[in-house]
């Protein structure tokens, strides 16, 4: 089983005057896309050339956790105050695609994950929570999360009463479906049945002091990669169950105020943003690129730039990575 550590001093960075570059999405041709706090997808090319492509139309477009679609357009989550899901298209035309579930509206939506399956595109999309502001709900005996699922049948809640629901994504095998659970800091799977429906939410991992599971992705070897705000730390949940550290860089007292502030139920905004002031500006996600899938990127809340760095793991393939 691989082991490694890598240092902040190891990191290099792509993009520049990127504004909350939360999520990263990479594809075999080299090209980066992040989510931009401006309102739309910023674009790094493989020549070193950078450009927005900025939705039009909704007031209050915040990007959050998104996917590439086979036509290069984007679902994109929308937590901003308008919520759901929105597919941005390459004029920058903003088309709502999952803004509500047997009428009741989305709230601010964290992220949205395509799948394709016999010949159709799947959303799985992730809803955090159903208080607003979504700050209210960064309490251990709160667990409202829940995840819609977009078909050619329906739109429908497959899974409810998580723990502030985060990243989901489906396996390389399509088999499962993981989630990172923030607040109730753990990795949860539930099994993929017939027409999309899921079995019960099984325990991958559980998580301790220090670590609120944001984003995360697969590895070839079994391994799963956790990235943690507020100490920004970067995990991974290795095929045997045992947890190791690949990268940290923490400030020591805001992680202990968080985790104390945890214990007693009265976590806020200001402990979650512990880690902006570091270089990863709080890490909040973790993709697989370049042509072998061995370059690592790490999305944040609040850097300018794409931290990334050279692993001796390749990444799976993502669902998007030839189109």
């Amino acid at each position: 089983m691989t082991r490694f550590r890598i240092t902040v001093s190891d990191l290099r960075f792509v993009g520049r005057d990127l504004a909350r570059p939360e999520c990263v999405v990479t594809t075999a041709s080299g090209d980066v896309y992040v989510s931009d706090k401006r309102g739309g997808i910023a674009h790094l090319m493989p020549d070193g050339r950078q450009s927005l492509l900025a939705g039009q139309g909704v007031d209050g477009f915040l990007p959050n956790g998104f996917s590439l679609l086979p036509d290069r357009s984007f679902a994109v989550a929308n937590i901003g105050h308008l919520g759901g899901a929105w597919r941005l298209m390459p004029d920058g035309e903003l088309i709502a695609e999952v803004v509500a579930v047997k009428g009741m509206a989305l709230p601010p939506t964290n992220f949205v994950h395509a799948e394709q399956r016999d010949g159709e595109v799947r959303l799985w999309v992730s809803v955090s929570t159903r208080h607003v502001p979504r700050e209210h709900a960064f309490r251990r005996d709160i667990a409202d999360g829940y995840i819609v699922l977009k078909d050619r049948t329906d739109v429908r809640i497959v899974a409810d009463g998580l723990g502030f629901t985060n990243e989901a994504k489906i396996d390389p095998s399509g088999c499962w479906l993981y989630v990172n659970e923030t607040i109730a800091r753990r990795l949860s799977r539930f099994a993929i049945r017939d027409k999309g429906e899921l079995g019960p939410r099984q325990s991958v991992a559980e998580f301790g002091d220090g670590v609120f599971p944001d984003g995360f992705e697969f590895d070839v070897e079994g391994g799963i990669w956790v990235a943690s705000v507020v100490s920004n730390r970067l995990l991974r949940v290795n095929p045997d169950g045992s947890q190791s550290v690949i990268l940290e860089d923490a400030d020591p007292e805001a992680v202990a105020r968080a985790d104390r502030h945890y214990a007693e139920n009265r976590l806020s905004r200001a402990d979650i943003d512990g880690g902006r002031d570091r270089t990863l500006g709080n890490l909040a996600s973790v993709t697989f690129g370049g042509r072998d899938l061995r370059t690592v990127y790490l999305g944040s809340l609040f850097g300018e730039r794409i931290a990334t760095f050279r692993s001796p793991i390749p990444g799976t393939e993502p669902p998007h990575w030839h189109y």
